[in-house]
């Protein structure tokens, strides 16, 4: 049976702060690239929520920044915030795609990555429960 996606922005909340969860779980247990993909996953689930609450038509898209430049139609002040989402893009990639070399990924670059985008993810999270 073919499930169509929901367009309920608490939909999208509800799985990404689930997402959030199990990247901090995955920190603790020294799984760096399954930490950073489940924090890609989060943020890319917190944006496709801001943006369904304002009337965006969704897309399936893992690239982090063309929902940051859509969702700086609804807030320039996320703009802040571009370096750190275009790395956590990447970690999405590290953990879906087998490359040659490793990537070297650590659960220290999780943990910087998830203080920077903390005030980011809170915004977002206030906006969507209002």
């Amino acid at each position: 049976m073919l499930h169509s996606e929901s367009l309920y922005p608490k939909d999208w909340l509800r799985i990404a702060e689930k997402d959030l969860n199990r990247s901090q779980q995955l920190v603790k247990i020294d799984d760096p690239e399954a930490a950073g993909f489940y924090l890609q996953q989060s943020i890319e689930k917190f944006l496709k929520a801001f943006l369904l609450k304002n009337g965006w038509r969704l897309k399936r898209i893992h690239n982090l920044e063309p929902l940051l430049n859509e969702a700086l139609t609804y807030d320039s002040s996320f703009e802040k915030y571009r370096s750190v989402l275009q790395k956590i893009t990447g970690f999405y990639f590290i953990e879906r795609y087998p490359f040659t070399l490793n990537a070297g990924l650590t659960i220290e670059d999780i943990q910087v990555a998830l203080g920077e985008v903390k005030p980011f993810i809170d915004s977002l999270r206030a906006y969507l429960v209002t």
